[in-house]
């Protein structure tokens, strides 16, 4: 408790027998209903103030004591008081840091408090105490139960309640995917109708693809917003109902145990099916693009412990260090914590008795600062014939300890996939039997970090040859901030004359377009030799494999036509390397980083 906090002793009692912890709960109860305590809040202090007491009884000079505090906020709280080493357990603090507004421990000292809503002067609270506790008969042992059932019931069906709100989001959210999906095969279906009719309505083809492509980015987005506010009060519902399960808990009545049995197993079998639309939205996502920020390490580590302290078996400790990084550490916080948090999942998945931790260090290379995060795991392990196909989409370990463990075996491939574009490594090592470990080595100051592109425009004239308008609407403020100038060509026809004409530094062809098409475009401008030093970029909706890449010449790239930025641009056009020193028109590596993620098959480097 902080200096400037006061505080009021209420009541005081020692705790020495079995039934001194019945007389803590009467009076909890009494000291609470005098402070005005909401009766939530009452249930869980007074419940966590039985299971303390329950653990901690038997150590020396063992004593309760009820206090008001006066700072900010007011409270109401039980303060446990003994002498010698014994400490309550790990699961009693847990579930008190996430149930209670105040819980310290200390040697020899545990607190545990609720914030008041209507706080009492001191007079008002000593004499509210005292006439609750004057008011107290003996033990009436099934009055209390009675009074402490029907709490328990009001909770249940509080909880139950919820149940069956997560209940209905399910329901609409598998009506709206079912809707999203009959779309999907209706624009494909006219798609595909339309390709095979006449080649004249190709521009109505391109409008619908591009709807198509919406229409998915939608869903993937509904998909993984929803799934995210799903889990939280999901596993809120597990967590309350195996605090009331748990054998220190108050008793319940065998229809009771049954009840929250059910509330607990239908809670659990929600999160899995949340989990997997998780999966599935990160399968079909689209362009990952790192924001490359100076992150708070330490606070990404307390996150991951808050998140995966509930998904801990029984007999499993989950460690991870609480570790600031000497120095800046420049990464993308939410790719980092998406890697660690499926790496840490994984193991916890595959591992019932034992540990699961998690270590950083910082190591100085060649190349300047690089962390290193170590996940070990004393689980099952993984045969040594199977390490590599691991990281294979939708690939799972095959054995009995499978069959009881729900994924979608995109976990570990995920994890590689964005420590790769942070421009880091994730390797692992495992032996059947004797745990797995996941080692990811992350650069501490990228030097592929892109930076803002100057105000003044860097190029004198650019000449973009597509025949959609709505894309070329689009595009015209971003090729403002590269090119003083812009020449649209939307008949191929014209290309090579415009070109010859107006000497552009920079030339952007589109592949779909009425003949000639933009291979034969890329055709024509490589037979003209003065036209040999003016970089040429690809812009395309087409697919990797309708893409034939024997016929795109000495394009710099290929860029997908979605997520276009001229920083993008300026990386393929090679501006960034002429700015440096390079001469132009020289490769410049840019090619390799404009697959910025590597499920997008559009963005991918020329040959």
């Amino acid at each position: 408790m902080s200096s400037g906090e006061q505080e009021l002793i209420l009541a005081r009692m020692p705790l020495t027998r079995q039934d001194d912890l019945f007389q803590l709960r009467r009076h909890g109860q009494a000291v609470c209903q005098a402070l005005e305590l909401g009766e939530g809040k009452r249930v869980r202090l007074i419940t966590l103030a039985s299971e303390a007491g329950a653990e901690l009884l038997g150590a020396t000079e063992l004593s309760a004591e009820f206090v008001r505090t006066a700072g900010q906020p007011h409270r109401a709280a039980v303060r446990f008081l003994w002498k010698g080493d014994q400490a309550p357990g790990n699961d009693l603090l847990t579930a008190s840091q996430r149930l209670l507004d105040l819980s310290v421990v200390d040697r020899g000292c545990l607190l545990l408090g609720q914030e008041l809503s209507s706080p009492l002067t001191a007079d008002q609270a000593a004499q509210r105490v005292d006439r609750e506790l004057a008011g107290l008969r003996g033990p009436d042992m099934s009055e209390e139960l009675r009074r402490q059932n029907t709490q328990l019931l009001k909770a249940l069906q509080d909880e139950r309640s919820r149940s069956d709100e997560l209940e209905r989001l399910n329901k609409e959210l598998d009506e709206t995917n079912a809707g999203v999906m009959a779309l999907y095969s209706e624009l494909s279906g006219e798609l595909e109708e339309t390709n095979r009719g006449v080649v004249a309505l190709y521009a109505d083809l391109e409008d619908k693809s591009r709807r198509l492509r919406l229409a998915s980015a939608a869903k993937t987005r509904f998909w993984a917003n929803v799934s995210h506010e799903l889990r939280t009060p999901v596993n809120a519902v597990i967590a309350l109902a195996q605090l009331l399960l748990d054998a220190g808990a108050e008793p319940l009545t065998g229809e009771q145990h049954q009840q929250v049995s059910l509330i607990a197993g239908s809670g659990n079998t929600l999160l899995a099916l949340v989990e997997e639309l998780l999966d599935t939205a990160k399968a079909e996502s689209g362009r990952l693009e790192p924001q490359l920020v100076e992150a708070d390490l330490r606070t990404v580590l307390h996150q991951l412990r808050g998140t995966l302290a509930s998904t801990t078996a029984e007999d499993v400790t989950l460690e991870i260090a609480d570790t600031a990084f000497p120095g800046p550490f420049v990464t993308d916080e939410v790719m980092l914590t998406r890697i660690l948090r499926n790496v840490l999942s994984n193991s916890l998945k595959f591992t019932t008795e034992g540990s699961v931790r998690l270590t950083v260090a910082d190591e100085r290379r060649a190349d300047g600062p690089w962390a290193v995060f170590t996940v070990t795991d004393t689980g099952v392990g993984i045969p040594e014939d199977e390490i590599e196909q691991v990281f294979e989409e939708f690939y799972q370990v095959r054995g009995v300890h499978q069959r009881h463990v729900s994924g979608t075996g995109l976990g570990l491939p995920y994890a590689r996939k964005l420590t790769e574009l942070l421009g880091g490594r994730l390797t692992l090592t495992s032996r059947l039997g004797h745990g797995t470990r996941v080692v990811v080595e992350l650069p501490a100051a990228p030097a592929h970090a892109v930076g803002p592109l100057p105000q003044e425009p860097l190029l004198r004239n650019v000449v973009i040859i597509d025949d959609d308008p709505v894309f070329l609407r689009t595009l015209r403020p971003t090729l403002a901030r590269l090119a003083e100038t812009t020449t649209e060509v939307t008949h191929s026809v014209e290309a090579l004359r415009t070109i010859r004409t107006t000497m552009p530094d920079a030339v952007l062809v589109d592949l779909a377009m009425p003949s000639p098409d933009g291979y034969q475009v890329l055709q024509q401008i490589a037979a003209v030799p003065g036209l040999a030093q003016v970089p040429v970029v690809v812009l395309t909706s087409m697919g990797e494999s309708d893409i034939d890449r024997s016929r795109l010449g000495r394009a710099r790239a290929v860029l997908g036509k979605t997520h276009l930025t001229a920083e993008r641009l300026a990386e393929a056009l090679g501006l960034r390397a002429r700015d440096t020193g390079s001469a132009a028109g020289e490769p410049t590596g840019t090619d390799q980083q404009d697959a910025k993620d590597p499920k997008d098959a559009k963005d991918t480097p020329a040959p």
